[in-house]
């Protein structure tokens, strides 16, 4: 049983159909197994479809819709890659305000793959510095942000990392920032 270092935390994991599989699962099982409480958090309620690289995979159950997901209720924000799930939710305005509210609070963001085009969409990464999936340094550069290749980057309040071989230097890191960050009434002493 992993350390319960993070007993207490509520995290938002926002995705819709699409999302590469090992990005959201594995994160989402190494922050249950720290003591999150996570939720999945997508535009519509049901279930969500998940990619293995090109390839349908498995569904994940959709715990909360993003027009009833209120910022104040979490403490920290997961966003998993998968091109299609990142396109798709880049353009939903009630998820772009989501990371501007966590990220206006200074909570912890952690990002992998394609999942910076939201943080891109939402005006939120121009003076950072961030890794992602190589095919979207660009718009990310544009944005006026820096990129960099790298297996795991942390700045400041996020953490990013590039593609599913990173995942376990990604949780690592993951847990180590979310732990950082954790609200002071929830440390357990």
């Amino acid at each position: 049983m992993a350390e319960q270092t993070l007993k207490g935390m509520r995290v938002a994991i926002l995705a819709t159909n699409g999302f590469e599989e090992a990005e959201l699962t594995k994160p989402k099982q190494a922050l249950d197994e720290a003591g999150a409480k996570t939720t999945i958090i997508a535009p519509e309620a049901g279930e969500i479809y998940g990619m293995h690289h090109h390839d349908k995979a498995g569904k994940v159950k959709v715990d909360m819709e993003i027009a009833d997901a209120s910022p104040e209720d979490f403490d920290a924000v997961l966003l998993p890659g998968g091109a299609l799930n990142a396109d798709a939710l880049r353009i939903v305005r009630l998820a772009q305000k989501f990371v501007q509210e966590i990220d206006a609070a200074q909570k912890p963001i952690a990002v992998i793959c394609h999942g910076p085009w939201l943080l891109v969409s939402a005006g939120l990464t121009k003076g950072r510095t961030l890794t992602s999936w190589p095919s979207i340094k660009d718009d990310i550069v544009n944005a006026g942000a820096n990129w960099e290749d790298r297996e795991v980057l942390v700045d400041d309040n996020w953490v990013s990392s590039r593609k599913p071989d990173d995942i376990p230097a990604f949780n690592r890191e993951m847990i180590s920032l979310f732990a950082e960050r954790m609200p002071e009434k929830k440390r357990v002493a």
